[in-house]
């Protein structure tokens, strides 16, 4: 057992303020499975997983810095709206270059990592409940492009299954699958990323 785990998240945040510096790795630690989970879906739309890791762990580590516990929004919730965005501006910067690879490296100490952590931490409570809306939109609107089979597909893919284990759990063939997961991938870039 954790010497944190009795702890809430927003208690964490202020101890960390405090100089337990412990702090900021266990919550970074907490939260990578919501890093990776989110990851493997934008893979759907391109770039590399690992790549796309690391954006979303800058992003939790913005959340991290961040987070002020006066806002409405909880620390999980603040968490996954930086992640998210992170991912987001990641995928729309790759198909800006003409999809070449994400970059491998990001730098944590220039002036424009500054300025965002600035305006993530101005940001009001109006404007995290719109982007939640429009993740929900946008969800749903992934769900409602997807027959029912691609949606059971897609439910286990995001859980971490692979095409062999999916392909089991369905009772159908892997090549079934993996058709199955080209057509997701390309209904779900359709819904996030806007046609030119």
């Amino acid at each position: 057992m954790n010497k944190y785990d009795g702890y809430t998240d927003e208690q964490l945040i202020v101890r960390m303020r405090d100089g337990d510096e412990e702090v900021a790795q266990y919550l970074l630690d907490k939260y990578k499975y919501l890093v990776r989970k989110k990851a493997r879906a934008m893979y759907l739309v391109g770039g590399e997983t690992d790549d796309l890791i690391q954006e979303g762990m800058l992003g939790l580590f913005k959340a991290v810095r961040d987070y002020r516990e006066e806002r409405d929004a909880s620390f999980f919730t603040f968490a996954r709206l930086c992640i998210d965005r992170q991912l987001y501006n990641a995928i729309q910067r790759s198909n800006r270059q003409k999809h070449r690879p994400l970059n491998s490296y990001v730098s944590l100490s220039d002036e424009e990592f500054e300025m965002e952590l600035r305006q993530l931490s101005e940001q009001n409570p109006e404007a995290i409940i719109i982007d939640q809306e429009n993740a929900a939109g946008m969800e749903q609107r992934i769900k409602d492009s997807l027959s029912s089979f691609e949606n059971e597909v897609l439910k286990l893919y995001l859980e971490g299954s692979d095409y062999i284990h999916i392909a089991e759990q369905l009772d159908k063939p892997p090549k079934s699958i993996d058709n199955a997961l080209q057509r997701i991938r390309s209904k779900v870039k359709s819904c996030i990323i806007p046609q030119e």
